[in-house]
Parts: structure tokens; sequence; C-alpha cells
């Protein structure tokens, strides 16, 4: 059975894999979306489908103030002692990044690592243990002998040093829940840099160490090295690097690495990674980083490659187990259900009943206006992912402003510097209108509108096509024509590529729909349905 790569679409990175049994389960990184940590369940690696968002409570993760593209990064999902156990970093500052892996300047992250457990997958998750502050990228490794060991890149803040300073190792306690012992640096990494990722395993009495390293971007690649002892040494593997898309501009998987491994039922070697898909005529991964799979093998001398051994990343693999298919995701969501789909997320704060409400208006989704659509802390906007590189989406609202302080619509959103965001407002000169705000990474000016376009009382509908890098809005009052708003938007600029340097971009294209009232009397906006239809390409 084939593999059509990426097996997770749209915004998905930093994949951590485990196998329970005949099922398989994908942890990804989600950020600064709320609920954190995306699950997928698979029972044939070829279907996929979202089961659960583990932090889902106050007590388990608060992201408000957090930065864009910080929060939960890197989940490690492992499976032991009978219960999961995910380790997961909410990270609260970033800083400046870094150059080459060191740089000039210092800069301090404030990097928090957690660990919660779980009977089942899609249940009720513990409150989290802190680990430690030290770094990202955590790992939890259930030895043979019972013991387990934590693993982390450690970030050195100090000027003129490697900021991916190494991988740390430390023993945790289950009895006393917390790290114990000396705190040792296993591996330093190799000379591309930005050593991070970590995941240890055992085979044939040796611990495998695979690390990410050349960063997250065009040079990223996978590390493999591997020691008789878990503190080391560790000795590199004879290619360096398993897998990469460096220097391979041909390949469609671009941006590989941050792996994992997963062996089959029958002893097959899967690595599920990372990846992106630039957009051909401007190389801006839209899609954000990507989770991909392929079939791997060891070698006679013990040493994990790709099948062609090249370490190339593969569009299309193989899957021997049996096609296990699920239900596909409704096209339209009619919001009929007091609980939001399972492909909408918000924003930051676990408090969501100050954002929106399924049942205030049965069979709505209703909007609370609050702070701009650039606040860290209250923002009401409930979004999915961007899954394909042409799609078209649109929704209704029913959305009566007071003020031009006071705005509801659809939007095509990355992060708080980066959207296009198709809003109904009001002013003193043209009353009920709608205009589109575009906030743009790339241009000496940020913030652009569009001149403002009169329409009339009473519920509207909203739509965007995407086809590729162009962009387009149209409107309609219920039962006319659709009107096409005559800019064409730059949709290339959602993507982490597009950017003020320095700046952090991990996430992707999001499309939902928005509320603001930065009055703060909170006029709320209905929403009946969204639709999402992926498309073929329109050029």
């Amino acid at each position: 059975m084939k593999i059509q790569n990426p097996i997770l679409p749209g915004f998905n990175p930093d994949p951590s894999i485990v196998r329970v049994g005949d099922d398989y389960f994908i942890a990804t990184s989600t950020f600064e979306w709320y609920p954190g940590v995306q699950i997928h369940h698979s029972r044939d690696l070829v279907h996929w489908r979202l089961i659960t968002r583990p932090l889902r409570r106050a007590s388990q993760l608060d992201m408000r103030g957090d930065p864009d593209s910080c929060g939960i990064w890197a989940p490690c999902l492992t499976h032991a002692d009978g219960k999961f156990w995910l380790i997961y970093t909410d990270v609260k500052r970033y800083g400046r990044a870094a150059q080459a892996g060191a740089g000039g300047g210092a800069t301090m992250r404030d990097t928090h690592n957690y660990l919660v457990t779980c009977d089942t997958i899609d249940g009720d998750w513990s409150d989290p243990v802190f680990m430690n502050s030290s770094g990202f990228d955590p790992s939890l490794f259930h030895d043979d002998d019972g013991r387990k060991y934590f693993v982390n890149m450690l970030w050195d803040y100090r000027p003129g040093v490697n900021r991916f300073a190494g991988i740390v190792l430390q023993e945790y306690s289950v009895t006393e829940r917390k790290l114990i012992g000396e705190r040792k640096n296993i591996f330093k990494g190799t000379s591309i840099g930005f050593t991070e990722a970590p995941h240890l395993y055992k085979r044939n009495g040796y611990y495998y160490l695979i690390t990410a390293e050349g960063g997250t971007g065009w040079g990223h690649a996978v590390t493999l090295c591997r020691s008789r002892a878990i503190d080391g040494p560790y000795e590199l593997h004879p290619d360096t690097y398993v897998l990469t898309s460096r220097d391979r501009p041909e390949v469609e998987l671009q941006r590989a690495g941050h792996a994992d491994i997963v062996d089959t039922q029958s002893g097959e070697t899967y690595m599920a990674y990372l990846c992106g898909r630039p957009l051909r005529n401007r190389g801006r991964c839209t899609l954000g980083r990507e989770t991909a799979i392929q079939r791997m093998i060891w070698g006679n001398d013990g040493w994990l490659r790709t099948l062609d051994g090249k370490g190339t990343a593969e569009s299309v693999s193989e899957s021997s187990l049996r096609p296990h298919e699920f239900q596909a995701t409704p096209m339209r969501r009619d919001f009929d259900e007091f609980a939001l789909p399972i492909e909408f997320q918000w924003l930051r704060t676990p408090h969501s009943d100050q954002l929106f409400s399924l049942s205030a208006r049965p069979g709505h989704l209703r909007l609370f206006g609050r702070e701009s659509i650039g606040s860290h802390f209250h923002s009401s906007l409930v979004a999915r992912r961007q899954q394909a590189h042409c799609y078209t989406a649109s929704t209704i609202v029913d959305f009566e402003p007071q003020h031009y302080q006071q705005c509801a619509g659809l939007v095509c959103y990355y992060n708080t510097a980066k959207f296009h965001y198709l809003y109904v407002s009001r002013d003193e000169t043209t009353g009920k209108h709608l205009r589109v705000h575009s906030a743009l990474p790339d241009q000496v000016q940020a913030d652009v509108f569009t001149a403002p376009i009169a329409v009339p009382s009473g519920p509207i509908e909203l739509k965007v096509d995407v086809d590729f890098e162009r962009m387009y809005f149209s409107y309609r009052v219920t039962g006319g024509e659709w009107t096409r708003v005559p800019q064409l938007f730059d949709a290339s600029i959602l993507s982490d590529e597009a950017s003020a340097p320095g700046q952090p971009n991990f996430t992707g294209a999001f499309v939902g729909v928005a509320c603001q009232d930065m009055a703060g009397t909170a006029m709320t906006a209905d929403f009946d349905w969204f639709d999402y239809q992926e498309v073929s390409s329109r050029a």
C-alpha cells in the first residue's frame, strides 16, 4: 500500500511517533494554538485522523502573553508501564534568533519542560510535572531495566558561544517526580550546528541518539549516533546525516528533519519527520512544516539508512499493513453541536468561554469581540489549518457593528503580524461596510487596508479562494451573486519564510473567523456555518 507524503498535511511539525499494539500515534507541536499538542491516530501508516489534544485545562497550559511561535514546542509521546507519557515545552520568551548556531549578542529564552500522563490516549491527562527549563525539545526514554532518562537540547545564552550547546541527559525518578543525579552533556553536535530534537532508543546492546541539526529551514538534517553506554561517548553514523534535503533543491519534501522512529508489528522500521513544500515560484511554505513518514532499513553494520542509502526524503513510501481508512472530515461545519469541531483551535487562553460559545445561539458559533487581532492575550479568533495549496473557504456572519472599533469576519492567519482579514465594521462615512486588513511582514508599510465597501444590514456571506500564492476575497448578501473584492492578495506571506529578520516563524497558515471589540463592550458576531474545500489549481 502506497504512503503519500506528507501524511499530516498543513501545520503539523516536530512529530513524535509511538506504536501501542496495532495502533500508531503521532504527537505534533501546536505553538500558540489551544488546546495544546495534536495527536493523530493510524492503523496502517497511510490513513490518519486527529483524535485529541491533551493540554486543554488551565492547570496544564496557559499561554496568554506567549509571543508568536512560542508556546508548545516539540512534544515527545511514549508508552510504558501501561500508560502514555507526554513531554512538552512551553516557551515563554524566544529572544533574538541565533546565527550559525552561535551569534553576536546574548539572547535569553524561557523554556519550561513538563510531563503529563494518561492511561488512554484520548482520556483526561494529568496535571503537569515540572521537569526543567535548561533548553527545549525534551524527550523521555524508558530503559529496559525500568529506569527513565530525560534528554533535551541545552540553551546557552552567552555571547560568542554555540547557543545550541548540546544534548543533556538526566535520570527521572517516578517516585520523586523530578530529575535526579548529575546533568551530563552527551552529544555536542556536528559542524552544521543547531543540535536539537533528541530521541533515545535501545537496539542490540546500543543506545541510539537521533537529533535534528542545521536549523529547521533549508539546511535541516537528521543526525544519528550510538553508544554502548547511555551517557556516552557517542560515535557518529558513517554518513553523519541519515536523512536530509540539504543541497537537494529538486526534492519535493524540503526542510526534512526533526525525526522519530517506530517499529511495526513485523519489525520494519519507519521514520517520521517534518518537511515543507515550498511554493515553486515563491520558495515559501504556506502549509508550514508538515509530517512525512518513510520506511528505513538497518544495515549489517547496525546503522539505520533510507532505502536508497542516500538519505533522500521520499514523497512516496510503502506500507505492508492492512488498510484502515477513517471517515473524511465534513466539508461543511454547521456548529450544531455544543463542542467545537476538532479541526478548529483558538489562541493562547484556556478560557474559551470568554471568546466563543456554541450554546448562546444554538446552531451558531458566537464570537465575543475581545482585543485586537494582534493581541497576545485575548483574541477572539477560531480557525482551522490550511492543508492544501489551493482551497476555498466560506462562512456567513450575522453582525451589526455600532462603530469602527467593532469588527468581525473571515481571516487567513499566520500570526499577529501576518494575516489577511476580510471583516465587517461600521464608520461615520460609509455606514456598515466590509474591507480587507492585511498585515504584511515584508513591506515597509506593515498594515494595509482596502477601501470600505458599503453593505446592507443583515447576514452576509464571506469567501476566500486561495490558489498557491494568489488569494481572492468575495462576498454576497444571502441569495445574491458573489462579488469579488477587486484586489489580489499575496497568500505567500502566510509562511515561515516571509518575515522580518530574527523573528520566530514556526507555524503555518490557518483560515477561520474572528471578532474584535476594541471598545471593550464584547459585541457578538454569530457564524451559522463554515465551509472548507480543497481544490485543484485554478491557474
